[in-house]
């Protein structure tokens, strides 16, 4: 087998990480040699792994007779690490694309090998491929700037102490109700759990185990509350003022409220869009044909990318629906579910959520009102 040559005259190190919680497999080569490099980096501290990838990388170019200068390329997968490290080896010179690991290309057979070495020689393959134009498959993900993930961590804190409220307050009910109780799930409970007014329908008292949870599941409930009313009173305040300009620009829509604005514009409209089909791929609803010899199936959308910001679209489609009865959106729903049942209702708005980023996008950017929208002032 003759080694792959690169066709450009600049050298260039290639190469792809496999990170494991304990250690990091790296697969490297400049091109013009048969087998790529593989070396494990395994230093206790995440800090120190990094700085022995960078001096490992400084020992190829040596042992390759490499200028000291060239480029390297980088390559791994998107996960629980997120983006540290792409921006700590940016900062040293080293290009990185950051990519979604649901996009690489996998053998279909039943059973194949699997290590960590196998996976960091078929990422640098990919890396390769698309480092040759090979572009349709591989899905680089952009990197967002520290002030930018920070700020998208107030907006998921607010809705991660919100669903924590909800379910404190659905497992106080159940907790009740197995015991035939129907009290409300207020302010008042535990007063009420502390002078044994919470009875059972014979007029028993609960069962002092339920009684002890119960109270300790109010003291979780209170300080929830009162953490999301505090981040909530300081969210908008803690954004830069463009940020916040860009949120009521969104919000003076009808059927746009400030929650749904602050959470667009801080998980999706912090990227550069070139084009409207770059949006819908962004947020995972464009639709995903399966077209092959007599078969014709509909696969639905692709559901890709931010799921959080894709729920969202959902439900302001729904808002939308209702609050701009009169604009173009609306009246094109109302044209495609004319006669439809629910499940007819439920597969348009999906059309209408992804019609919806795209409308929304282009008011932020150029300043077009979606047609027919109407503001609240």
């Amino acid at each position: 087998m003759q080694p792959t040559q690169r066709v450009d005259r600049n050298p260039v190190i290639e190469g792809s990480l496999e990170l494991a919680d304990k250690s990091w497999k790296i697969a490297a080569t400049d091109g013009r040699r048969e087998h790529p490099a593989v070396f494990k980096v395994d230093t206790p501290d995440l800090r120190g792994r990094l700085d022995e990838l960078l001096r490992r990388v400084g020992e190829l170019k040596r042992r390759w007779g490499l200028p000291a200068g060239c480029q390297v390329v980088l390559i791994y997968e998107a996960g629980q690490d997120g983006f540290w490290i792409a921006r700590a080896l940016e900062a040293e010179g080293v290009r990185v694309l950051v990519i979604d690991a649901a996009s690489v290309q996998m053998p279909r057979h039943t059973r194949r090998a699997k290590t960590d070495r196998l996976d960091a020689l078929k990422l640098l393959d990919e890396l390769r491929a698309w480092l040759r134009g090979e572009r349709r498959t591989l899905r680089v993900l952009s990197i967002p700037t520290e002030d930018a993930e920070a700020r998208r961590l107030l907006a998921r804190e607010r809705g991660l102490l919100q669903k924590e409220i909800g379910q404190h307050r659905d497992r106080m009910r159940k907790l009740l109700r197995t015991q035939g109780c129907q009290d409300d799930i207020d302010s008042s409970l535990p007063e009420r759990l502390m002078a044994c007014k919470v009875r059972r329908p014979d007029g028993r008292s609960i069962p002092e185990e339920l009684w002890h949870w119960l109270l300790r599941e109010c003291e979780r409930l209170d300080l929830a509350r009162r953490q999301f009313a505090e981040v909530e009173h300081t969210l908008l305040h803690q954004l830069p003022e463009p940020v916040q300009r860009c949120i009521a620009l969104l919000s003076g829509l009808r059927g746009v409220g400030w929650v749904g604005a602050t959470r667009l514009v801080l998980e999706l409209y912090w990227r550069d869009f070139a084009n409207r089909r770059q949006v819908g791929a962004c947020v995972g609803l464009v639709p995903q044909p399966y077209d092959s010899g007599e078969s014709h199936v509909d696969q639905g959308v692709s559901k890709q990318g931010n799921r959080r910001v894709r729920a969202l679209l959902i439900e302001m489609a729904w808002a939308w629906i209702k609050y701009q009865s009169g604009s173009a959106l609306a009246q094109w729903f109302a044209s495609r579910t004319t006669g439809q049942n629910k499940r007819g209702k439920r597969i348009a708005i999906v059309g209408v959520a992804r019609r919806l980023a795209i409308d929304l996008w282009r008011y932020m950017r150029e300043g077009i009102v979606p047609a027919g929208a109407q503001l609240k002032f």
